[in-house]
């Protein structure tokens, strides 16, 4: 077994395959159990560890861009506010809003760059820092163009917006 691992990761090609594979394929095992509602200990434990998995991977590729990343940093912010770590949840936030701002991507992924820090702001129950970074969020979501991006945006918001009124 450790001969075969030696050959692929030997091989450029196979190691780009490898990543794709995992990049992916843990970035979607994160989000099914981001989505689970009745998540275990354990399964906090795997999303953290595949998420951070996922970005690592995403980091390997050749073809990993400024996007991947926002999108890789984002979901790294969102389970660590699941797993009511603020300060990891708030430093992926930053990061994403970082790089998604320093390679002008698309309003859609900057939009969700300042939910992610309202959702860590939340989580730190500082609901004036969490709103200063929904108005952000929306001015970001008026420039969104496509029905579903624009969808999956406005209801993260309202979601965090009625955690600030409760």
């Amino acid at each position: 077994m450790r001969d075969k691992v030696k050959e692929i990761l030997s091989n450029p090609e196979s190691k780009q395959i490898v990543h794709e594979a995992f990049s992916g394929g843990c970035f979607n095992k994160c989000w099914t159990l981001i989505e689970k509602a009745d998540r275990s200990p354990e399964d906090v434990e795997d999303m953290l560890l595949l998420a951070q998995a996922s970005l690592w991977h995403w980091k390997q590729r050749n073809d990993c861009t400024p996007m991947n990343l926002s999108v890789a940093y984002w979901q790294l912010s969102r389970v660590y506010a699941l797993a009511e770590n603020y300060d990891q949840a708030r430093l992926f936030g930053n990061k994403c809003l970082k790089v998604s701002k320093d390679n002008k991507i698309p309003p859609f992924y900057v939009g969700y760059a300042y939910e992610a820090q309202a959702r860590a702001e939340v989580l730190n129950k500082d609901f004036k820092a969490a709103g200063t970074c929904l108005e952000k969020a929306e001015k970001e979501l008026a420039e969104v163009t496509d029905k579903d991006e624009k969808g999956f945006l406005e209801t993260d918001i309202a979601e965090l917006k009625k955690a600030i009124q409760d």
